[in-house]
């Protein structure tokens, strides 16, 4: 079976001129064409929409059959054609924008049937279309072009589309993408909005204090990350790279060495009973002589890979440590949007043993995105990160910007806050970890894509030396050493665990670092305890009674979750798995009273009762946001999460 997923922008403009390239490629009679459309409008009209694309598909494809859902929400068109068969399918559907049609199946790659499944060969395999992984795969061909060899490079992304998983701040350093592509300005990346002002405050539950900022935003921009990662996407196909979104790698191969040797992708069309659907679509192998795992912060095959081949012990690295950022992008009225302001905020709504802050960014068009990001090792179990970020709104000092405006778009994700002390060793036999997979992120910058970007970069130039010149894959981890990422994680190092101590002492050794030390410190500082196991037991905290919301600037779950244009198949086993499944009754819920059902920003774990009135958990896990909190916090790390179907899980397009 093939199936393809089409990808429709219908504000962008028409580039018929760019490569197309295959998103999928399953062998049978019929040919699935998957359409996913993202509607950001608020409007409650009825929606019409005619789709017209040009095809060049064999022209016996039967009439389509379209199924809409209701109007805004993210649009979800199934269109089902009978086709023949086919072997090889290397034609353009359609080319609007950043959307694109793509397979698996290229004129110029290998391609074997094994027994069970089909498989795919390339020079390089890249998972995740993040800043890490297409700046990986825009340097590889950069340098094939200059030296005049020629490397198949294809990124498998398990997004719906370019860009839909990726959620950050963003105020963006360019220090990377100007040594990618140094004409960034002139072929238009949607960076636009340079920082204006800076601003840094102190929260109390009812005042503001200005404080000294101790970021240096000036010639960064404020922009929307997932929207750069759509023009990285155009500019890597520009150069050749496949780009296959839709479909999440699952597992890792190996040869019979012990080898990674490519990755393979999930089956597709199983019920819930794991029972195959009369969908079901065979996973697929994608191997290459070299694999890169750009799979940002908790990348489920990169924490594979760091326990089989014992990269934390090999590099002598601690835990990694963690945040939760939650995000919102509002609309606001033209008379209070300043654009390129920038303010970050600590303190209230958090004590001050729970590390974390606020951030509020002016964008363009009368946007602004606004988070609340909580270190995942807070103590209280009865603490929930989303209704913190909802009282963080009724703020005196933020609520006046936030009224009257709309909410656009709702989002999550985790970012590694470890440093220094918690990267691995990031090569392994027949591959490498790249960006936030590796923990890139500079904290006291609040910033990690231009060092995640730089990482990719550095992966692939040692990746084109293992595969040309014959040299070892080692030199990417001498090259990371040697780079600007290690002398600025170096003198960030002690930022982050300084906190550990608490709010105040934080504070106090943060400015000893900044102003008088500047990062030459005589000693590091360690992290605590792992995230999960920070957590304390009930018996020890009182519940924290959180306000209802108002609808106007907070929010129940739901509403959010709609906001996220969050999508899954019903009906399939649950990536969400309990190794075992009596520990949420017989731990969590006695201990900690059920920490689940509020760390997770999507209601995904929900306790109910049974028929005999006992407490039950129930995992929603079509709410999941993909943001891997659960993975991380859950107290007895009962909780794994693997990858669902691809193309399900959020739909961002303004994060």
């Amino acid at each position: 079976m093939l199936r393809l997923l089409l990808s429709v922008s219908s504000k962008s403009k028409s580039n018929s001129s760019k490569k197309s390239t295959f998103l999928s490629c399953y062998s049978s009679n019929h040919l699935y064409l998957h359409t996913h459309i993202c509607n950001s409008t608020q409007s409650n009209s009825n929606l019409t929409w005619n789709p017209e694309f040009t095809s060049s598909v064999s022209s016996n494809l039967s009439k389509p059959t379209w199924s809409v859902s209701p109007p805004n929400h993210p649009i979800r068109a199934h269109i089902s054609y009978e086709y023949p068969s086919f072997r090889r399918l290397g034609r353009n559907l359609s080319r609007s924008g950043y959307s694109r049609v793509s397979s698996f199946v290229g004129d110029s790659r290998g391609f074997s049937s094994e027994p069970d499944r089909e498989s795919i060969e390339y020079d390089v395999v890249i998972v995740g279309a993040g800043p890490a992984g297409l700046s990986a795969a825009i340097r590889l061909k950069q340098m094939c072009r200059d030296k005049d060899v020629d490397l198949s490079v294809c990124v498998v992304e398990k997004g719906p589309e370019v860009g839909a998983h990726i959620l950050s701040g963003n105020v963006f350093e360019p220090r990377a993408l100007d040594e990618l592509i140094p004409q960034w300005k002139q072929e238009e990346a949607p960076i636009n909005i340079p920082v204006s002002s800076d601003d840094f405050w102190f929260l109390t539950k009812d005042r503001a204090f200005s404080l000294p900022c101790p970021f240096n935003n000036k010639g960064n921009y404020v922009i929307s990350l997932s929207q750069l990662v759509r023009w990285m996407g155009v500019k890597a196909e520009e150069l050749g790279v496949e780009i296959y979104p839709g479909f999440a790698a699952s597992e890792i191969l190996y040869d019979a060495n012990n080898m990674v040797v490519g990755i393979g992708t999930n089956d597709m069309g199983v019920s819930k009973d794991s029972s195959k659907k009369e969908t079901f679509q065979r996973g697929v192998q994608v191997k290459g002589h070299i694999t890169l795992l750009a799979e940002g912060c908790r990348g489920s095959l990169s924490e594979k890979i760091m326990q089989k081949y014992n990269l934390r012990e090999k590099g002598y690295t601690q835990h990694q440590t963690y945040a939760l950022g939650i995000k919102e992008v509002w609309e606001v009225d033209a008379e209070k949007h300043k654009p390129g302001s920038v303010l970050h905020t600590l303190g209230w709504p958090l004590d001050h043993k729970t590390y974390g802050g606020s951030f509020l960014y002016h964008m363009n068009d009368r946007q602004i995105s606004i988070g609340l990001v909580i270190a995942m090792n807070y103590q209280n179990p009865f603490l929930n990160p989303y209704e913190e970020f909802q009282k963080l709104k009724h703020h005196s000092a933020i609520k006046p910007l936030l009224e009257g405006g709309t909410v656009l778009q709702y989002g999550a994700r985790t970012l590694n806050e470890g440093g220094l002390q918690s990267i691995p060793y990031p090569v392994f036999p027949g591959g490498a970890i790249l960006g936030c997979s590796a923990g890139f992120l500079n904290v006291p910058k609040i910033k990690g894509s231009h060092t995640a970007m730089k990482s990719g970069m550095l992966a692939a130039e040692a990746t084109f030396g293992v595969l040309n010149d014959g040299l070892d894959m080692e030199n990417y981890w001498d090259a990371l050493r040697n780079s600007w990422i290690w002398e600025e994680l170096y003198k960030a190092r002690n930022y982050r665990p300084a906190f550990k101590y608490g709010l105040i002492p934080g504070l106090a050794i943060s400015a000893l670092e900044r102003y008088i030390l500047k990062g030459r410190s005589p000693f590091t500082l360690k992290h605590g305890k792992p995230d999960h196991e920070a957590t304390s037991a009930a018996k020890l905290h009182s519940p924290i009674q959180y306000p209802k919301p108002d609808g106007i600037l907070s929010f129940d779950v739901p509403t959010s979750l709609h906001r996220s244009n969050t999508n899954h198949e019903h009906d399939q086993p649950s990536h969400l798995r309990l190794r075992d499944p009596k520990i949420p009754e017989l731990v969590n819920l006695p201990k900690y009273s059920g920490p689940e059902s509020r760390y997770c920003p999507a209601r995904v774990y929900e306790y109910v009762q049974d028929e005999r009135s006992q407490l039950k958990l129930q995992i929603n896990a079509q709410n999941c946001l993909h943001c891997k909190a659960c993975d991380i916090k859950d107290p007895t790390q009962n909780i794994e999460w693997t990858v669902p179907e691809g193309g399900g899980g959020p739909g961002y397009s303004i994060m």
